[in-house]
């Protein structure tokens, strides 16, 4: 629910009174009451204005990020950095995330967005490393490997078709064997 600043405003004058105001229909009052001490916080950290709509989301640098992160790093909670900087809890701890897997780098904005079909991406553009003496090494032994695996399997797959080729032999000669007995024992 977006609640307008001066309803805020009305909320943390209570509380610094010692009063909560009647929780809105549909919401827990243990969640509205701690909406309202979160407003607090915000209120104390960054003054009133910081409990007004923004507009526009602000752009923070990398920098800036790091700031933020490095401060969790160091040993503050996400959530009391959130509400000193004015960034949502859940957005610092995305930061913090990517920083930890990515380094800086991860708290670089990238523009756009990945293709969802594979297919889209454009060829060509991006050519691979080239491995190292001892990768391009290993790259060989397993190609070796690899070819001859697969000759192991083609022989077996024909051993395979040729115990099932003689397994079938050998029961179409029984069962001639059978029909002619069969025939021997009608004639007496």
């Amino acid at each position: 629910m977006r609640y307008s600043y001066e309803f805020k405003r009305k909320c943390v004058e209570m509380y610094h009174r010692g009063e909560y105001p009647d929780t809105p229909e549909g919401i827990s009052t243990d969640g509205f009451h701690g909406k309202v001490r979160e407003w607090v916080r915000i209120e104390e950290a960054c003054g009133l204005d910081a409990l007004r709509h923004n507009n526009q989301n602000k752009e923070w640098t990398p920098e800036e990020r790091y700031a933020l992160v490095a401060k969790v790093l160091a040993g503050e909670s996400v959530r009391s950095v959130a509400i000193s900087a004015g960034v949502n809890a859940g957005q610092l701890y995305q930061w913090v995330r990517k920083y930890k897997i990515y380094g800086y780098n991860g708290l670089i904005l990238k523009k756009g967005h990945k293709p969802k079909d594979p297919d889209m991406k454009k060829i060509g553009t991006r050519k691979p490393p080239k491995p190292n003496e001892s990768e391009y090494e290993e790259l060989i032994r397993l190609r070796a490997e690899n070819a001859y695996m697969k000759a192991e399997i083609e022989v077996i797959k024909k051993e395979i078709a040729l115990r099932e080729e003689k397994e079938a032999a050998r029961l179409k000669a029984k069962k001639q064997r059978s029909l002619k007995n069969s025939g021997k024992m009608d004639s007496n």
